[in-house]
């Protein structure tokens, strides 16, 4: 399935609280969803999985928080890659990024959808601090894949866009109990734990339930804290509450793993 060279394809790079970037392919467009590692470090995740960032024409920012943009300057410059967020997400990140050239710099206002050749990718705002966040559902010959990585809750209206996609990156910050015991400042603790933070793995698992539906075959597991949860237990938890309400996980559909350095390998969705 995955030579089939019309498919959508998909890559998590890596995911993480302390960097997160995803590679989205079709056969005309090869597009990267945030850059928050360093641009050597985003370069050594595509080799290995057999792609090259000189191939890569587009870069989609979702917010101007360090984890997602920490790349995005050295990206754009160094392999003229044009860079889309929305306005106020350009009037915020800018500072951080260093100078990007006019003609790569290009609007993707939320509650759009913009064609890239044969890849529709649609935008959404999610509740989350930052000064316009938006995230990002990609259609490609009748496939769809969601990046959901930063948001306190997930509303009706954002379960209602992005349900019943075939693949999801999705949430799932903190295990609450490890927040609460840990060594994170009290207003940092609030912080993540508001309408406006992260999803812990209860509320992913929450909301996946309003979403995955007949055509769901693949959900990667996201943004996962490193202080704060672990990769086993956010695993565990969801699948339980999942299994609990009868969902066929790794039975309908895989219920996959991300890390903050290793790239998952490229897959059709």
């Amino acid at each position: 399935m995955d030579d089939h060279n019309s498919d959508l394809r998909i890559s998590v790079l890596a995911s993480s609280s302390s960097g997160n970037t995803t590679y989205i392919e079709t056969p005309k467009r090869k597009m990267l969803v945030d850059a928050g590692l360093s641009g050597k470090k985003i370069a050594a995740l595509m080799d290995s999985i057999g792609r090259s960032l000189a191939d890569v024409d587009t870069l989609l920012v979702t917010h101007e928080h360090t984890d997602h943009i920490k790349g995005v300057g050295v990206l754009a410059r160094r392999y003229g890659m044009d860079v889309y967020a929305n306005a106020k997400t350009w009037q915020a990140m800018g500072p951080k990024i260093g100078k990007v050239p006019n003609e790569q710099k290009h609007i993707f206002e939320m509650g759009k959808a913009l064609s890239f050749d044969d890849l529709d990718v649609e935008s959404f705002g999610v509740s989350h601090d930052a000064i316009a966040p938006q995230f990002y559902e990609f259609h490609h010959n009748g496939r769809s894949f969601v990046i959901l990585t930063d948001t306190g809750y997930v509303s009706e209206q954002v379960a209602g866009v992005i349900k019943n996609a075939n693949g999801y990156l999705f949430e799932c910050n903190h295990d609450v109990e490890m927040l609460r015991a840990g060594w994170y400042p009290w207003p940092l603790k609030q912080r993540i734990l508001g309408d406006k933070g992260h999803l812990s793995n209860e509320d992913g698992g929450n909301a996946l339930m309003d979403v995955i539906g007949n055509a769901t075959k693949r959900i990667y597991l996201g943004h996962l804290s490193q202080e704060n949860n672990v990769k086993e237990l956010a695993h565990l938890t969801i699948a339980q509450m999942l299994e609990a309400n009868d969902f066929g996980v790794d039975h309908d559909f895989k219920l996959l793993d991300t890390d903050p350095a290793v790239a998952d390998p490229l897959v059709s969705i």
